[in-house]
Parts: structure tokens; C-alpha cells; sequence
């Protein structure tokens, strides 16, 4: 592709555990960027219906209060295909734009009561090209999150470009990355939990190595966004205002920041990206091309199929 093209990130907080109207607010960015030109926009980690941070506060042995929690969180969670995918399909064929949605996914091919942390990829057509599952979820969050296959680490074809995802600390993952690496990813959709100064410096490392552009996107959550009604709520520090400040960002091949960090606001970040660029940065370095020494080191994806449900 000869012709630069733009690329979004919405950093937005969720209707926390309300799977109908975050995609409501869902729908409505994705017309708006469709609007503003862009022609790919990312949405944040488990976007829908919101990030369980509650692993972090409370203790397992606190079951009742746990159950409560993830059973609205199941009840809210999607199945890949449903009503919700529907709509978000049906927004991206009217805004013309590629779609990246994080959410929480049910298993629906088995008990439809486990979660998955996953990546959901729409074209511009307003089909569905596939999913990514966390190969592992951090923490805390092995207690909501089951472990997802490598079957998902690959790109698609799109109107701007190969893109792909890894999520989170799946991208501290040499393995995972080189997976995508040697996919062809030319934009690779780092949604996160992770606002730290530390992760952004790992997204200039990331974009650097693989000669990629990134796109980091962290959900923006103030306290005030979760309900009164979840009394976890009380467990955080007392003034506390953000759960969450966001830091998303748009990353070129040779690491620059191309927009961002946005810090402790919503709002979406748009750049405009040519990809000749990634061309221009694997003449020195291209980890999986003339760096790669297959004479040397042998890489092997075991690939198990889990299909989407028709």
C-alpha cells in the first residue's frame, strides 16, 4: 500500500457490566471515527462490558461475593457470533472502518460458562475475520479468564494492511510475538490493562523489533464508573478518582509515538500511518526476514483449531 491511511484508538470506559449499552457507546465511536476519516479503530481490553478489577482487591476466599461478580459478568459477556456481533458488524459496514473490539468472550462452543479475554476483528464489510484469545491471562485474572490456543496468533488481511493482536502481557510473551511476527502483521493491536510507563516503553521496544506499527489502547476508568451498587467499590483507597488513566498510544516502526499517551481522559487518538515505512525499517533489522538465522534457531506454532461457531 502506496497511500497512507488512518488508524484510531478509543480510550473509553465501558457502562461497567452493561453488555447492551457499552456497545451502544461502542457503536457510536465507531461512527465517529468512520466520520473523522479513520479506517481501523481499536478498542481497549475486554472493553465489553468492562475489565473485572476486582480480581485485584479481593481475596478468593471472599466465593460469594466472586459469584455474584462473575455471574453478571457472564451474563454480559459475548458469544462469538451473537446479537452483539451483529451490531458491531453492522456499525463497521456503515462507517467503512475496520474494528477491533476487546471483550470478554464465553465459551459458547462447550458450557457457555467460562470467559475468555478476547480480540474481536471486523472488516470494513462488516464481517467478522476471526478472534484472538489471551493465550494466559496475569494474576489475579487467572480467576476469571481461562487460557486461550495458539490457533488465534495470526493476521488478517484487511483494507489497511495486515493487522494482528496480542493482548496485554501477552506482549512481554518473545514466542507469542514472534508468532506474529512471522504472520506478516503489519499493525499489531495491543490493547492492555497496563498504563505504566514501563508498558510503553515496551510498545516502542515491540514496534521496533518487529518493524510494525502499534497500537496500544488502554481503557480510561474513573471510580465514579462503577456503580454504587458493587461493593468492591469501598476497597479502593480513599479520593481515589482514576482506576484507570488510560496512556494510549499510537507507535511507528522505528518507535516514535504518533499519538498519545492520552492520560486520565476518554476520547479517541487517530494517526495517519504509511506503511512503506515498515519496508524502510527492516532494511537494517527484520526479525523474522534477513535477521532471522533459521540455520540457526527453529520456531514451531502448535496450531489446535477451535473454529467459530457457525
Amino acid at each position: 500500500m502506496n497511500t497512507p491511511v488512518t488508524v484510531a484508538a478509543a480510550q473509553l470506559s465501558p457502562i461497567f457490566l452493561d453488555k447492551n449499552k457499552t456497545v451502544d457507546k461502542a457503536c457510536e465511536a465507531i461512527l465517529e471515527a468512520g466520520k473523522n476519516g479513520a479506517e481501523l479503530l481499536v478498542f481497549p481490553e475486554a472493553f465489553i462490558p468492562a475489565y473485572p478489577d476486582w480480581v485485584w482487591l479481593i481475596p478468593n476466599s471472599k466465593g460469594a461475593v466472586l459469584n455474584e461478580l462473575y455471574i453478571k459478568l457472564v451474563e454480559n459477556a459475548v458469544s462469538i457470533p451473537d446479537k452483539t456481533t451483529d451490531r458491531l458488524c453492522k456499525s463497521a459496514k456503515a462507517a467503512g472502518i475496520n474494528v477491533v473490539m476487546g471483550m470478554n468472550e464465553r465459551n459458547s462452543e462447550t458450557s457457555g460458562t467460562s470467559l475468555y479475554n478476547s480480540l474481536l476483528f471486523i472488516n470494513d464489510q462488516g464481517i467478522i475475520l476471526g478472534k484472538h484469545r489471551k493465550l494466559i491471562a496475569t494474576g489475579g485474572e487467572r480467576l476469571i479468564w481461562a487460557q486461550g490456543s495458539g490457533s488465534t496468533l495470526r493476521s488478517y488481511d484487511t483494507s489497511v494492511g495486515k493487522i494482528a493482536g496480542l493482548i496485554c502481557w501477552e506482549n512481554y510473551m518473545p514466542l507469542a510475538r514472534n508468532a506474529i511476527y512471522e504472520s506478516g502483521a503489519q499493525i499489531l493491536i495491543s490493547p492492555t490493562w497496563d498504563k505504566s510507563t514501563n508498558w510503553l516503553q515496551s510498545m516502542q521496544h515491540v514496534a521496533r523489533e518487529g518493524g510494525l506499527f502499534v497500537i496500544s489502547n488502554c481503557m480510561a476508568l474513573r471510580l465514579d464508573n462503577i456503580p454504587d451498587k458493587y461493593s468492591f467499590k469501598t476497597l479502593y483507597p480513599e479520593g481515589r478518582e482514576w482506576i484507570n488513566t488510560g496512556n494510549s498510544c499510537i507507535i511507528a516502526p522505528n518507535g516514535e509515538v504518533l499519538a498519545g499517551p492520552l492520560e486520565a481522559e476518554e476520547g479517541i487518538l487517530y494517526a495517519s500511518i504509511d506503511l512503506q515505512q515498515i519496508i524502510a525499517s527492516k532494511r537494517m533489522f527484520d526479525v523474522v526476514g534477513h535477521y532471522s538465522r533459521p540455520d540457526v534457531f527453529e520456531f514451531h506454532l502448535k496450531n489446535k483449531k477451535y473454529p467459530l461457531k457457525a
